[in-house]
């Protein structure tokens, strides 16, 4: 017989929750699944109402609450090559089970699931000494941006969360920090002019590259004079330049350039203070190009700001993760979760889950059947630890 979790990620899986797409399809029938347990849920919407957070209690309202966190949506598979459909639970025959969302991070939300029918006898019995609450986002890929609709409406109503495990990838080995990670737009607008008449434009893609270099600048200073870190694997806070737009025509200087870059900072670091040096070195850049066209201008929004994140010491799921998984601490990682947005409302927070991160984003993507199985029996343990009073220890 297959474990309960295979028939539960094949259908996870089959629902296309690229974060371009809606995501209700599967929030309806996460929420159709745990109302079949006697279960209800409560939903958060985006602004035009197309995706959709949802929570769901375990247990008597009035117990404090360990959270288990994981969001919906996937990233594209747009121009990779897969050697079997994305969308489809995939045995090889190799021990692995291949699809979009199988590590990132379907199968921590298929083992959760699984789960549920226990999770219920257990408060059915009165036998859960803390609830267990189930948290599904929408949008985390592109910003976490549906999680802080969830963690407020916790807020409002005075939920009890002592804790919260995030389910990424992360091969059941507990994280404990993270990196914060800010991306900026920056527009350049220049004077367009004929190609042969260089002098009489300002040419919006040679300051633009200029800009980048100044943010390349900042980043090699980071490497090597900044603080370090050696908890993580890229120890120091680090920028690039991700997307850049620009020009016409060969034959046209170009009046406009766009790009984005993005900032990845060490906990108890400050993003703004790049921005700032990129705001002032723009600023002198102008100086220059208003010489020539008073009209010119560079603009610089942020797009996008997760905080990072650090567990909080002695903090009690921080406990139960260092007792069941026979360590001290964890891992600090260059990649962002939602932990660093339910750290910052309060909620102490470790990142783990099954899977590798090094297959998240990839085609061919998946997640070893001893990850989950791992996973499943994780969850099991921890449930036993719910169960006891602390009189039991």
């Amino acid at each position: 017989m297959a474990p309960s979790y295979l028939p539960l990620l094949r259908t996870l899986l089959a629902f296309d929750t690229t974060s371009r797409h809606s995501n209700l399809e599967l929030i309806d029938w996460v929420s159709q699944y745990l109302a079949g347990f006697g279960l209800s849920s409560q939903r958060t919407l985006n602004d035009d109402g197309s995706k959709s957070n949802l929570f769901a209690r375990i247990g008597a309202d009035d117990l404090p609450l360990m959270l288990l966190s994981g969001h919906t949506d996937v990233v594209p598979v747009d121009g990779q090559v897969w050697s079997s459909p994305p969308f489809v639970l995939t045995d090889k025959g190799d021990g692995r089970w291949y699809g979009r969302g199988t590590a990132d991070m379907k199968g921590f939300i298929a083992c959760v699931l699984a789960h549920v029918p226990e999770w219920v006898r257990l408060a059915q019995q009165g036998r859960l000494q803390q609830g267990i609450g189930i948290a599904l986002s929408y949008d985390e890929e592109v910003g976490c941006l549906g999680v802080p609709r969830l963690i407020d409406a916790l807020l409002q109503q005075g939920v009890p969360v002592t804790g919260c495990i995030i389910g990424e990838p992360t091969s059941m080995r507990p994280v404990v920090a993270h990196k914060g990670i800010a991306h900026y737009h920056c527009h350049v607008q220049g004077r367009a002019a004929h190609s042969s008449l260089p002098p009489q434009g300002v040419n919006a893609i040679e300051y633009a590259a200029r800009l980048i270099t100044h943010v390349r600048r900042l980043a090699d200073t980071e490497a090597s004079f900044g603080h370090h870190q050696p908890l993580y694997d890229v120890p120091f806070t680090t920028l690039q330049t991700g997307t850049i737009h620009g020009g016409t025509a060969n034959n046209i200087v170009p009046k406009d350039c766009e790009f984005t870059f993005e900032c990845r900072w060490l906990p108890g670091d400050d993003p703004q203070r790049f921005v700032d040096s990129v705001r002032d070195y723009a600023d002198n850049l102008l100086l220059e190009m208003r010489q020539v066209a008073p009209e010119a201008a560079i603009s610089i929004e942020p797009k996008v700001y997760c905080p990072a994140f650090e567990a909080t010491p002695e903090s009690e799921v921080l406990g139960y993760v260092e007792k069941l998984c026979g360590c001290q601490g964890g891992d600090g990682v260059a990649y962002t979760t939602e932990a660093g947005v339910f750290h910052a409302a309060g909620m102490p927070c470790v990142v783990l889950g099954p899977g590798s991160i090094e297959q998240a984003h990839r085609p061919d993507e998946f997640i070893e059947e001893s990850q989950l199985q791992a996973c499943f029996d994780w969850l099991g343990r921890l449930t036993g630890e719910l169960c006891r009073s602390d009189s039991q220890g």
